[in-house]
Order: C-alpha cells, then structure tokens, then sequence
C-alpha cells in the first residue's frame, strides 16, 4: 500500500479548536444534568459535581498533549500504546472504542437532537418516527465527511460558533435568577443521603463522563492537523478551560431556573430551562430547542468527522478489517470507515435507549481512557519520544489520570443500569479472539507494515 494516498494536514487551530469543543459541548450536558441532579440528592453538590467533573481532566489534559505532540499521526492512543509496547492493547482499545463507545456516541448523540424537537412535533415522541429521523441525521453528515476534510471542519466552525451564542444566554439569564438555595450543599434526598458524601460524589462525577467526553477524539485526526508540535496544546488546554466553565455555569443557572424536583424527574430525557420562565416560555423555549438541536448537529459532525480515522489507523497495520484502512482517491478521506460505523450507529437504534448506551458508553470509555494514561509510563521510556510539548509533573500527572479511570469505572456501576454495562464488558471481551486472528494473519505477511501509516 506504499502508492495509497495519504492524509493531508488541513486543520488550522481555530478548525481543530471548534472539533474538540464541538464534540464536548452538546446534548451531554442537558441529558446529564437530570442524571447527576438524582444521583447528588441536592442542587448545590450538582453544581460541585459539574466543577469537579471538569477539574479531574486537567491531568488527562496535559498528559494527552504531551502524547500528542510526540506522534502527531492518524489514531492517537491506538499509536501510543502501540509504541509503548503492547499492540493487543492498542487493538483491544480500538476494538472497545469502535463497539462501545465511539459508534454508540453517535447513535446517543443523533436520539438526543431529535429527542430536542419533542418541543415542536409529537412526532419526534414515537420511538419509531424518531429513530428514523436519527438514522436521517447520522446518514447526512457520513455523506459531508465522505467527502471533504476541508469543508467539514468549516461546517465544523460555524456549528460551534452558533452552538456558544445561546449558551451564553442561559448563563446570562440564569444568573440573574440566582437564589441562595442554589449554593447549599444540602443533600435533599434522603435516599442519596444513605449512601454517604464519597460515593455521592464518584457516582455524580461518573455520570458527566457522557458530558466532558471528547477531547481525545482529536488526535485521531492529529495527521490531518497543521503544525501539531503547536496547535495540539493549545487547542486541548483551550478548549478545556472553556468547557469546565460553561459546564459549571450552565449547571448552576439551570439550578436556579428549574425547581430541583423538576430536574431529578427529567431523568433520560433533554432538560429545557427557559420553560421554566414565565415572561419567556412563550417563545424563548422554542429559541431554546433550535439552539440544543444546533448544538447537537454540531457534536455529531465532529464526531463523525474525527472518530472513523481511528479504525483507519489500525486497519493500515493489518490488525483490523481491511476495508477500514482505505482512502478515497480523490477526496482524501476514510471513507469506508466513515460509512462502516455510521451505518453500526444507525443499528444501535433498534435497540437502544439513552440510559441504557449511556452506561454502556461511560465503562468502556473509563477503561480505554486508562489504558492511554498507563501507557505513558512506558511510551516515554521508549527510544525516539521526543514531544514538543511536556506535561509539568508528567507522571504525577498520568498516575492520578488512571486513578481518575479506575474511579469512574467502579462509579458507571452505580451510576446506571447494569444492563448496558455489562453489554459493553461481552463486547470488550470479543476483542481477544479476534486480536488474535489478526494477529496471525500479520505474521503470515510480512509485507503488511506500520509505515503506510501516515
């Protein structure tokens, strides 16, 4: 495969910025705000919660920037632990990534936009009917990105921008509602009280892994980002600090517009503040809805856009299906792999509910997250890494990532149905024997090599 065409890098920093927000900012939060607001038993360790859920990415953060820049190519962590020495774990966090968590994102994230337009048609409430629009929504934007890097990450920018606007207005709005019972740490619920304040506090951050997910899918792409030495860090850094505050925001003027009881009964299902203002329901809701569905749109093309490039990468070391290692020949795009896993997307939705691909999501993206994090005690030790970005206190900073991992993990079982996390450990499990066919298959041609990847 020497003469197969390679990925460009055409992503600038404001490009590879707004796909990392794009796919982080979304319905997540307005789906996870009645998840957590059951599981804190009170508005104020809600709002503590949210802040907190963002404050343990700072690690990840800097420890997935200093990877980043050290090998900039296409599939990030599958190369990381890859070059760090284990190819069965770069394979079985691929295998996870595509059947749990990556495919499943965008089966959730499509339910979830048209779960929104619930507040203009009833038809968006048939299970049917919605689950068709969904499948609509995941196919249109599988067709852009089978066709255009470029132009996906301008569509990319133009969705963020629209999707930041209406957000800063429920922050605006909510802080001019505030109240003090907003900022008491009172456990309400005498239920969740029982349970005692540490595992309030694991169970709730576990529940906005969903909401803060994302920032690794960018170095998927990382071959197709302009001078990633730079534009990597920043844009990883950036884009966090953005999103703990506005997460922490919304979630405290939510708090403020919505009764607490209001929220823990919306639990699986897309919370609306502004229908809960008497002087703007009448129309701001409305304005509201459009907003979150934008929102949505624009996760959904970042995720499309970024996570088939993973699939990619392992396909061109003859560890994975072939068919996922191609480009298109004139639009530079893996375009196999887009259309393979939105089409697995669209046969989630026969059978899938949101809480239910919820949990099914949070363990498995809790345990290849740790995965990544522990290879970097062995990827630095390798000849040849030489990142142009370092993490202060690295490997403090990877030891407390994984510690983070291992905590949400035990937290998703509290956290949601046992159903779709045992799915997603079946599924995991499936990865062995098939490592192993591959595997085989690689040793028997040699010829198969790393080097086509670019």
């Amino acid at each position: 495969m020497a003469h197969d065409p390679a990925p460009q890098r055409q992503l600038t920093l404001l490009q590879t910025a707004a796909v990392i927000i794009g796919t982080v900012i979304g319905s997540g939060v307005f789906i996870s705000l009645p998840i957590v607001a059951a599981l804190s038993g009170g508005p104020g360790m809600s709002i503590l919660v949210w802040l907190l859920g963002g404050l343990i990415w700072i690690p990840q953060i800097l420890v997935l920037a200093e990877m980043g820049t050290s090998d900039p190519v296409q599939g990030g962590p599958y190369t990381y632990l890859q070059k760090a020495g284990s190819p069965f774990l770069a394979f079985l966090y691929t295998w996870t990534a595509f059947l749990t968590s990556d495919t499943p994102t965008l089966t959730i994230i499509a339910l979830s936009a048209i779960s929104v337009l619930n507040f203009f048609t009833p038809l968006a409430e048939d299970p049917l009917t919605a689950k068709l629009a969904a499948a609509g929504l995941i196919a249109a934007f599988a067709a852009l990105h089978y066709r255009s890097v470029r132009l996906g990450g301008v569509v990319q920018v133009v969705l963020t921008a629209a999707k930041l606007t209406p957000l800063l207005s429920i922050v605006v709005i909510g802080l001019l509602a505030l109240h003090a019972g907003v900022f008491t740490l009172e456990i309400v619920d005498p239920v969740v009280r029982d349970r005692g304040v540490l595992a309030i506090l694991i169970a709730g951050v576990s529940s906005t892994l969903w909401s803060y997910a994302g920032f690794i899918n960018i170095l998927y792409m990382a071959g197709e980002v302009r001078d990633p030495g730079r534009t990597l860090p920043r844009a990883l850094i950036g884009s966090l600090l953005l999103i703990v505050a506005a997460y922490t925001l919304i979630a405290l003027c939510t708090s403020a517009i919505v009764p607490f009881a209001d929220l823990v009964v919306a639990r699986g299902s897309f919370v609306n503040p502004f229908a809960y203002l008497p002087a703007l329901s009448s129309y701001a809701g409305a304005i509201f809805a459009v907003a979150a569905f934008v929102s949505m749109l624009g996760v959904l093309n970042a995720t499309v856009m970024a996570q088939p490039r993973l699939e990619y990468a392992i396909a061109r070391d003859g560890l994975f299906f072939p068919v996922f290692g191609r480009l298109h020949p004139r639009f530079l795009t893996p375009h196999y792999s887009i259309l393979i896993q939105c089409s697995l997307a669209v046969l989630l939705l026969i059978p899938g509910s949101i809480e239910e691909l919820l949990g099914y999501f949070t363990l498995s993206y809790a345990l290849q997250n740790g995965l990544v994090y522990g290879s970097y005690f062995f990827l630095r030790r390798r000849a040849g890494y030489s990142p142009t970005y370092r993490a202060p206190l690295g490997g403090v900073m990877a030891g407390a990532s994984v510690l983070v991992q291992l905590a949400l993990a035990v937290g998703t079982v509290l956290a949601y149905p046992a159903g779709g996390v045992l799915s997603a450990l079946v599924l995991i499990l499936t990865g062995f024997p098939i490592y192993y066919y591959y595997k085989r298959r690689q040793e028997a041609s040699p010829a198969t090599s790393s080097e086509n990847r670019a």
